[in-house]
């Protein structure tokens, strides 16, 4: 009853007009940026930052989650009419999705992606209702010592499940976490790393960072790109599903479903890894796994089901625990917290409508997409014609506005525009600046609550070990490190994020 009553109150914020004028925003934004190739949700909601200034939290909340997980139905579209995946998770979308195109079949092919979507979407929502109030439960009994652990698990778990080189990808948390020590300290109020410019005595501004990591970078990585798009000039026919495709796919959907609600919890877990999973775990069930990559409707139903899962169940321990899961939720939190909300299981007791009416939302916005994403498939698609020498300078005249706004500080700019050039390096040297914003985000938190066991058990560092949830976590993330290590699976990440 409890659940019900929660779902109640998060139903009565939702479906305000204002919140599902927000959630509308986001969800069409969202598709926008999951077309357009080379914009992802990460730069999208980098650069919208500090839009949401001026909005309640529980708005603003509303439309960046949308954003995500809208992304993820707009990259389907493009993947299959066009072989040109918008969003990283849809890359394993182009394998059958495209060749259901070819075969004519291009409108059966979007009608499972987003059906899958929708059913995998709202499964993940009641799995987030159902997870959150007990898991803030257990986290009120957590002390510094296992809130410390459970953020160093955190961000070990970010790496292993992170693409790309595991020193490279330690060596930018390591840079995240200095980049947060940036200020003035809070127990000596002592200014640390400032050389010496009042303007850094509060820190390295969390909007700045990541508009410039992720933002700016973006825009220089991609002009310096030549694509050229085939826009697809046929008219889509048939979107209704026979019984034979629904006989194949909805066993699909569940697994998907199932495998995205799981791995987006996952530390470094998302939406990538959890599309790339489903389908080698539908190739490898399937009787006949020749016929995936030949246009095979599972190979679309099961990775379009685990990204949309995923991307909402990655919300479980941002919300409720105060650790975001990867990078995405990493800029959530950022968000959060320039309104002056502390994730983590306070949320719930503190802010119950923001709480429960951002749960809610997700399934509204995963009704709008469903109903928006089908009738306007044509307008996304010629989308792809703008050309990016148009688009892009108009999206760096929006960063500079919107970084001006924050604080009316022209440095905010300069170190925005000194952050981009540094993810301009960062990409020419393959270091992925994810970890990166990680380590900025949870460094503060990780300091202070190793700094607050210390202060507990006066000074004596085997608090960390002797408490039984600490030591678990420590373990765990061991455990992840050393069999990452191992050739089998060090050989099996590399083939996987490979083929991604």
């Amino acid at each position: 009853m409890e659940l019900l009553s929660n779902l109640a109150l998060g139903f009565q914020t939702a479906v305000s007009p204002m919140n599902l004028l927000y959630c509308l925003a986001g969800a069409l934004i969202g598709t926008l940026i999951g077309v357009l190739p080379g914009i992802g949700p990460v730069q999208t909601i980098a650069i919208l930052l500090p839009t949401t200034f001026a909005l309640p939290p529980v708005s603003a909340l509303i439309m960046l989650g949308g954003i995500y997980y809208g992304a993820q139905y707009g990259g389907s579209t493009t993947s299959i009419l066009l072989n040109v995946p918008g969003e990283a998770s849809s890359v394993v979308t182009c394998l059958d999705g495209h060749q259901m195109a070819r075969q004519g079949r291009a409108g059966a092919a979007l009608t499972v992606s987003a059906l899958g979507s929708f059913v995998a979407g709202t499964f993940a929502t009641l799995v987030l209702a159902v997870l959150a109030v007990p898991l803030s439960e257990l986290a009120f009994k957590f002390g510094p010592a296992e809130y410390f652990s459970l953020m160093v698990f955190g961000l070990i778990g970010s790496v292993v499940l992170a693409s790309g080189s595991m020193l490279k990808a330690v060596g930018m948390i390591v840079l995240g976490l200095l980049a947060g020590m940036i200020g003035t300290d809070v127990t000596s109020g002592a200014h640390r790393f400032t050389f010496g410019i009042p303007e850094l005595a509060d820190g390295v501004g969390f909007v700045s960072l990541a508009m410039g990591l992720f933002g700016i970078c973006d825009i220089i990585t991609s002009l310096e790109k030549r694509e050229k798009r085939d826009i697809l000039k046929s008219k889509l026919t048939g979107f209704w599903l026979n019984k034979e495709d629904l006989r194949a796919a909805w066993p699909a959907v569940v697994r998907g479903s199932l495998c995205g609600s799981i791995l987006g919890i996952l530390p470094g877990g998302g939406a990538i890894i959890s599309s790339f999973t489903a389908y080698m775990i539908e190739k490898k069930s399937a009787r006949n796994p020749d016929n995936f990559g030949k246009g095979d409707i599972r190979g679309v139903a099961a990775p379009e089901s685990a990204n949309n899962a995923a991307a909402q169940t990655s919300f479980v321990p941002l919300l409720t625990l105060g650790i975001p899961p990867n990078v995405v939720l990493a800029m959530m939190a950022g968000a959060m917290m320039i309104h002056g909300i502390q994730p983590g299981p306070r949320v719930i007791s503190s802010n119950p409508e923001l709480f429960w009416g951002v749960i809610v939302s997700m399934w509204f916005g995963n009704l709008i997409l469903v109903l928006l994403n089908l009738p306007l498939v044509g307008i996304w698609v010629r989308l792809l014609s703008v050309p990016y020498r148009l688009l892009y300078p108009a999206i760096l005249l929006f960063c500079c506005i919107g970084l001006y706004s924050v604080n009316n500080n022209t440095f905010d700019i300069g170190l925005t525009a000194l952050c981009g050039f540094l993810g301009y390096v960062f990409h020419k040297l393959e270091c992925e600046p994810a970890p990166l914003i990680l380590g900025f985000v949870l460094g503060p938190m990780m300091e202070e609550n190793l700094r607050r066991g210390m202060l507990l058990s006066r000074g004596d560092p085997s608090v960390f070990f002797t408490r039984p949830l600490s030591l678990a976590f420590l373990v765990l993330a061991v455990a992840m490190l050393v069999a990452v290590t191992l050739p089998g699976i060090r050989r099996g990440r590399e083939k996987a994020f490979k083929e991604e």
